[in-house]
């Protein structure tokens, strides 16, 4: 398999808090992972150190063989888990943007999801919904062709009804040869969509396995496994 990104005894703390502790990961093209793990788990710091959004305390971080930096800002596209666009710009005005930005955004590709999600590209972020805000952003990572897609809680914001359609669109609009990281605690809602899966607990990794093994070796549901584990 080819790898896109590999991780090795990855630490990160801040102040007294250990948020990553010694985290060795491998992620492979053509897969679709679930980052897995309860609030304070440290899902969304290992996701700001893949995007150079922090600098690790110790160990190493490549992606497609290279330190996060300016080169590897090119193959990312990031959702994070919070909404960051200017409350003032139109919907129209993300897209203008992101394709001045990103040589890889396909614009088409951007326009046919609003108008699934029946979104009008001439309202502004201002007068949209939280969860409304969060279709726009993803509708705006996965418009682009990149390498590695990092979505942290994508569809946490998101009514149900919708998330169906969120899924679905993630599935088809990713470059086959890309992998996609989904950070998230709503399991049953994406367990469907993955391949493999990662558990992290208290800064630490504690499985890396496709879900196919875990199904046969455990006779269980990823929820389910889950659940076990973190005692939910």
């Amino acid at each position: 398999m080819n790898t896109i990104l590999e991780c090795n005894s990855l630490t990160k703390k801040f102040s007294n808090v250990t948020a990553l502790s010694n985290v060795s990961l491998t992620l492979e093209r053509g897969r679709i992972i679930g980052l897995l793990g309860p609030n304070g788990s440290g899902k969304t710091t290992l996701i700001k150190l893949m995007n150079g959004l922090l600098v690790p305390d110790a160990g190493t971080l490549a992606i497609d063989g290279k330190k996060p930096g300016p080169e590897t800002k090119r193959i990312v596209s990031y959702l994070p888990d919070k909404t960051y666009l200017p409350e003032w710009m139109r919907i129209s005005d993300t897209i203008e943007f992101y394709q001045d930005f990103y040589e890889d955004f396909d614009a088409n590709t951007a326009m046919d999801m609003l108008k699934r999600l029946q979104l009008d590209p001439s309202r502004r972020l201002k007068a949209l919904s939280k969860g409304t805000k969060e279709k726009v952003q993803l509708i705006l990572v996965m418009s682009r062709k990149a390498d590695l897609y990092c979505l942290d809680e994508p569809i946490g914001g998101v009514d149900p009804a919708a998330r169906d359609y969120i899924l679905n669109t993630i599935i088809t609009n990713y470059n086959e040869n890309a992998a996609v990281l989904i950070s998230t605690h709503l399991i049953a809602d994406i367990e469907r969509v993955l391949d493999d899966v990662i558990f992290i607990k208290e800064g630490q990794i504690t499985l890396q396995s496709s879900v196919d093994d875990i199904r046969m070796k455990e006779g269980k549901s990823i929820d389910t496994l889950f659940r076990e584990v973190f005692k939910c």
